[in-house]
């Protein structure tokens, strides 16, 4: 929620992030979703991670339903979490979805 112009409410009965109340980038799914029964989250990634990150530690991510053909990454909460790794990929979550001028304006708090 700190990031510009983010807002969370409930889609398809899970919390959601999205920017500017109207693009998604991140979804937990706490008691799991379809075929993936252990808490996760969705979120978007920039191009190649999904793969990259999947392939290194399939125990932790994995390609999520729906949205993994986007290149979309699931990440694990039932294992232990890394949480400055996840403050970066849901940054990264962000800046895939975000419009250039709300990127600045975090390139600017980060300064």
């Amino acid at each position: 929620m700190s990031l510009p112009e983010v807002t969370e409410r409930l889609s398809h009965g899970s919390p959601t992030w999205f920017v500017r109340d109207k693009t998604t980038f991140a979804t937990i799914w706490e008691d799991g979703h379809h075929q993936n029964q252990f808490p996760h989250l969705w979120c978007a990634a920039p191009p190649g991670v999904q793969g990259e990150l999947v392939e290194a530690e399939p125990d932790r991510f994995f390609k999520p339903p729906y949205v993994g053909g986007r290149g979309w990454l699931g990440v694990r909460l039932d294992v232990p979490i890394d949480w400055d790794e996840m403050t970066l990929i849901l940054e990264d979550a962000y800046r895939v979805v975000a419009p250039k001028k709300l990127i600045a304006e975090l390139d600017a708090r980060s300064g």
